[in-house]
């Protein structure tokens, strides 16, 4: 297995953005990977982009349009406004369906065309905010899946799985980098770039983790 390359799921957002830097630590190569789903907050791939460019990371954004068609949801309709609250039963209207699950598949496509084992994305079960594809159990079952269905071993990591929103800002900053995940990275379903629109859910989970890691690990 290929211990020093390392392909990244990225999105240009704070748990992406601080996996990427994450990986640079620890992998001699790495390679970043943004998905085109026609989504509402678009910009986010400006933002990978830009974060990839500037700071010498190999960067491809691949079609995922279809996704788009196939699952209409608050993320891919202008005319479909995010849920501010979770609802008591069900997913939340920002939950896209598959989304993981295909992304970590075509990563997989593309990583073993170039010989990379290690896929790593920004999945919490901690603050999973009701997406079951942030579940580890989904994370473990997939990356059976996927090294049964290509005869090619896969090992998927996920850096974020057992840590909350607070200790998320704290990895970025004893990477040093939480100046870029606090000023360059777009996390807001309404495609607002830094503090986003601060009343969407992802606003707010990461606005308050923000607080608690002030209050906890700045003194």
């Amino acid at each position: 297995m290929n211990k020093e390359k390392a392909v990244v799921v990225f999105s240009g957002g704070q748990d992406s953005t601080t996996c990427l830097f994450w990986a640079k630590e620890r992998f001699k190569e790495v390679i970043a990977v943004s998905f085109d789903y026609n989504q509402k907050h678009k910009l986010e791939l400006e933002c990978a982009k830009a974060i990839c460019k500037k700071h010498n990371v190999e960067h491809h954004i691949l079609d995922l349009a279809l996704l788009n068609q196939l699952a209409p949801n608050s993320l891919t309709r202008q005319d479909i406004e995010v849920d501010k609250d979770a609802p008591k039963e069900g997913t939340p209207n920002s939950f896209v369906d598959g989304r993981n699950l295909l992304f970590l598949t075509f990563v997989a496509i593309f990583a073993k065309q170039r010989e990379i084992n290690t896929i790593i994305t920004g999945v919490s079960q901690s603050d999973f905010s009701g997406y079951p594809d942030c579940r580890d159990v989904f994370i473990k079952s997939l990356n059976v899946t996927l090294t049964l269905a290509m005869g090619y071993e896969f090992d998927i990591l996920t850096p974020l799985m057992w840590i909350n929103k607070a200790e998320t800002w704290k990895m970025a900053n004893d990477l040093g980098v939480l100046d870029i995940v606090k000023k360059e990275t777009l996390t807001c379903y309404n495609g607002i770039i830094s503090n986003g629109c601060g009343e969407c859910p992802a606003c707010q989970l990461r606005k308050n983790g923000y607080l608690e890691f002030k209050k906890e690990y700045l003194k």
